[in-house]
């Protein structure tokens, strides 16, 4: 069904000839949104190729696997995924508990990745390194939006190339971590301690209990991964008392990393922030806020990082590990030759950026939004899931699901079902107006049935109205 060519053996006088309509569609990364790609275009009867860097399913979410995610089931699994595992002998987990990220794999991602309509084909070992229109490079016009996607690749060390109808990125940001310094940059400085560094959520009472058992720890972040990393080295300190937890956040105020706690629609989500509140008042956390690292460098066999506080030279010595949850950022590079928009500050998919800006706004959900929002000035290029946030940290599986059931409608030709984007997603219990002073998202929107306001409890609102946070 689907047509490899390994780059030794290209020659565009022997290649059979394939109308590109009859190409597969690709898709980039097997994680959750990934797979559910997978999973709409069977229900559509479209070939496809799966493309993932891992040698597993669900490759980004091993790294915390140990981790429970605030979302219970009944927003982690997608429909046409479902109605596909359904008809074998899976049994779906009860909507309303809550997995770690084990589970996801296990019980959902592997489960789904072996079925007969989909095992086939994925190609796991298989990092997608550029991506263009066959024979074009993004300057040349003429012609492109008939030509098949060609996606080179390094698959278990060989490089090959792939030729497509369509591409869908779900490739995801995890593995793209921002840096500890305040600028954006990755400083040599920052490369040489990297041995020093856990970029994510680390096993801090699991199989790396011992890095962390007895030492000095700073977790940098203001966001979910840094509480989950914090709450766990409180439990650690309990067991062994030498251990010390520096938490530096850039943040002015605490109270603003504390989230909407019993106001938020996840409870799980709400009492990560009323957890930490707790540990941070009991004096087992030095709070450092408004803090903005410039330095890091070893200090002996510790680390000592240096910065700001409101314009004041801060220094914190005798550093043993390091945590750095300050987000990540997508991977842009294998786009070069393709025409896409990102925003400027954001990168992520252009039209989203006013809905998810941190600069803006603070609200935890998004509006749903479809192929329109998510379409690119590249035909049949589409960018989806985390990755479509850029560096934005809200995104929620649901949300990337009613993505590529969109986007999947658009590319069978059925505009009606595309455009009509319905998502019901949980008030996270914080909103608010940003600095910048653009209209707020809190503002009193029309929702169909209600006109209600956005820190509201949670709603299923229509892709024409207005609020970011439905």
């Amino acid at each position: 069904m689907f047509k490899s060519i390994p780059v030794n053996q290209v020659n565009c006088c022997e290649s059979p000839v394939i109308e590109t309509n009859q190409l597969p569609v690709a898709i980039i990364g097997a994680g959750p949104v990934g797979l559910a790609a997978a999973a709409q275009l069977i229900s559509k009867g479209e070939p496809f190729m799966l493309f993932e860097a891992g040698d597993e399913v669900g490759a980004n979410i091993r790294k915390w696997e140990h981790v429970r995610l605030f979302s219970p089931w009944e927003y982690n699994i997608d429909k046409a995924a479902k109605e596909l595992l359904l008809s074998t002998t899976w049994v779906a987990p009860q909507n309303g508990t809550i997995p770690i990220g084990k589970e996801i794999v296990e019980h959902y991602l592997k489960p789904l990745a072996a079925l007969p309509e989909v095992s086939p084909y994925i190609y796991l070992n298989t990092k997608v390194t550029a991506i263009s229109r066959k024979g074009l490079s993004k300057v040349k016009t003429g012609g492109r939006e008939k030509l098949p996607f060609v996606l080179h690749v390094e698959q278990n060390g060989s490089p090959f190339i792939y030729e497509a109808r369509a591409v869908i990125d779900a490739s995801g940001t995890w593995s793209n971590p921002n840096p500890l310094r305040s600028d954006g940059i990755f400083s040599e400085e920052e490369k040489s301690i990297e041995s020093h560094i856990s970029y994510g959520i680390p096993a801090v009472l699991g199989k790396e209990k011992n890095r962390y058992s007895g030492k000095k720890v700073l977790v940098v972040g203001s966001g979910h991964s840094a509480i989950n990393t914090l709450l766990e080295l409180a439990e650690l300190q309990k067991e062994e008392s030498g251990t010390e937890i520096v938490w530096a956040i850039r943040k002015a105020n605490i109270e603003d990393v504390y989230g909407g706690r019993e106001l938020d629609g996840l409870q799980a989500r709400g009492e990560l922030g009323t957890r930490i509140q707790k540990v941070v008042e009991s004096g087992a956390v030095k709070v450092m806020t408004a803090f903005h690292i410039e330095e890091l460098k070893k200090q002996g066999g510790k680390i000592q990082v240096s910065g700001t506080i409101r314009n004041e030279k801060v220094v914190i010595d005798h550093i043993n590990e390091i945590v750095g949850n300050t987000g990540s950022r997508p991977d842009l590079s294998i786009v070069r030759e393709v025409r896409v928009l990102t925003d400027p500050s954001l990168d992520c998919v252009y039209e989203l950026a006013p809905l998810i800006d941190p600069n803006i706004h603070s609200c935890g959900t998004v509006r749903p939004h479809g192929e329109k929002e998510l379409r690119q000035p590249e035909k049949d290029f589409y960018i989806v899931g985390a990755k479509s946030y850029g560096r934005a940290p809200t995104f929620l599986m649901a949300t990337g699901y009613e993505q590529v059931r969109s986007i999947v409608a658009a590319l069978v030709g059925d505009m009606a079902s595309a455009q009509k984007v319905e998502l019901e997603l949980p008030e996270t219990g914080v909103c608010s107006l940003g600095a910048s002073g653009a209209d707020s998202c809190c503002e009193p929107v029309h929702v169909e049935a209600a006109s209600s306001n956005c820190c509201s409890p949670s709603k299923t609102e229509k892709a024409g109205s207005n609020s970011c946070c439905g």
